[in-house]
């Protein structure tokens, strides 16, 4: 493989093992994953309740085991939408081609068990993006506004920080287009500034301080902030168990949804220029902690607990970037491509082929208007 595929498949693989192996735990405190497990997590792990099938509040879904989630499901479908476009994306592209995915034909879904419906695995949030723009035939640019404000869309915009590999600038700008169809304020923020340290953990020989400084630099208003503080109080902290609290009191004053993941408060997920989704910032602190390493930024943001999936996926899509595949954990990566019946490789191959068409096109495009400004001037 060259770099850029390494790179590339790091990424998408790296978010997948963190989006299986932290999907056992989500919704918990960490007191209750390690009660539950008789101790950390530091691996795959089986469902929380046996009885899954019908246990409240887990039902129907068959978390643990090395399933994927729907974090994982969506990154994946964006990529199909790069592979048929083989451009850069906007809007529009979510709305032309990403829901018809959600809605026409089936794809194996491992919580499920059964080749089924995307839109039947996704959230209410992402359920927007149906009914929306499919139902609605709302702006693609406007669509986000209105929906619940989380990490909807930032769960799977690293293919965006694949195509724009070395300009997290870019990343940023095309982030922030594709996830204006499905998120606004802080939920929409945080899908740029994710992508942008996507990108930036794309360049050769890029660390974890240069990815979260990437990032840091090109975000806004509270998602800025939350970063800020959560950086500040991972300075120096390399032990992931010790960050798991440290980063939580960073991040509460900007966090929406309170104490009690499952008993959000009533002004959760709303639209502000002051709070911060939780997930980004704190997978930003244990790319941190971990030094770049994608097994401890994963088992961080897995015990972390609360979306623990999204966390361990973000944490996991940003370090993988940062080692290549091979920084990600052989055991991990196999065990839960077998578990979830999946093709983890074949989408980061996909995008780094993608990546190429874009570079191509670009030059083709700054060729142009560079004639036309040698003209002009």
């Amino acid at each position: 493989m060259s770099l850029l595929e390494k790179k590339a498949v790091g990424a998408l693989v790296g978010s997948a093992v963190g989006d299986a192996i932290g999907g056992a735990v989500e919704g918990w405190t960490p007191e209750a994953i390690r009660e539950r497990h008789g101790g950390w997590v530091t691996g795959i792990v089986g469902p929380w309740y046996d009885d899954w099938r019908t246990a409240r509040p887990i039902a129907p879904y068959h978390k643990g085991d090395g399933h994927i989630t729907d974090d994982t499901l969506m990154t994946h479908a964006l990529v199909e939408v790069y592979d048929e476009r083989r451009s850069h994306l906007d809007a529009y592209a979510v709305a032309e081609s990403l829901v018809p995915k959600m809605i026409d034909g089936t794809r194996w879904i491992p919580e499920l068990e059964a080749d089924a419906l995307l839109l039947q695995r996704v959230f209410l949030a992402e359920k927007w993006l149906v009914a929306r723009l499919h139902y609605g035939h709302v702006d693609p640019r406007e669509a986000g506004v209105g929906n619940i404000v989380n990490c909807g869309a930032a769960m799977y915009m690293a293919p965006v920080g694949i195509a724009n590999a070395g300009d997290p600038e870019g990343a940023y700008a095309e982030a922030l287009d594709v996830a204006g169809a499905h998120q606004s304020s802080y939920g929409r923020e945080a899908a740029a500034v994710f992508a942008a340290a996507v990108a930036a953990a794309m360049v050769p020989g890029a660390t974890a301080s240069s990815a979260v400084g990437a990032a840091l630099q090109l975000a806004k208003d509270g998602t800025r902030r939350a970063v800020e503080a959560v950086a500040e109080a991972a300075d120096g902290v390399t032990d992931w168990e010790q960050a798991i609290p440290v980063l939580r009191k960073a991040i509460e004053p900007y966090d929406t949804v309170g104490p009690n993941y499952r008993e959000l408060s009533m002004d959760a997920r709303r639209p502000s220029r002051t709070k911060a989704i939780e997930e980004l910032p704190v997978a930003l602190g244990f790319v941190l902690v971990s030094e770049g390493e994608v097994r401890r930024a994963v088992l961080g943001g897995t015990n972390y607990g609360r979306d623990a999936d999204s966390i361990a996926s973000m944490a996991g899509a940003i370090t993988g970037a940062l080692q290549g595949q091979n920084g990600v954990p052989e055991d991990w990566a196999d065990q839960i491509a077998d578990a979830s019946k999946t093709d983890l490789v074949q989408p980061g191959l996909v995008m780094a082929s993608v990546v190429q068409d874009i570079r191509a096109a670009d030059a083709e495009r700054w060729a142009r208007r560079s004639a036309a400004l040698d003209a002009l001037v």
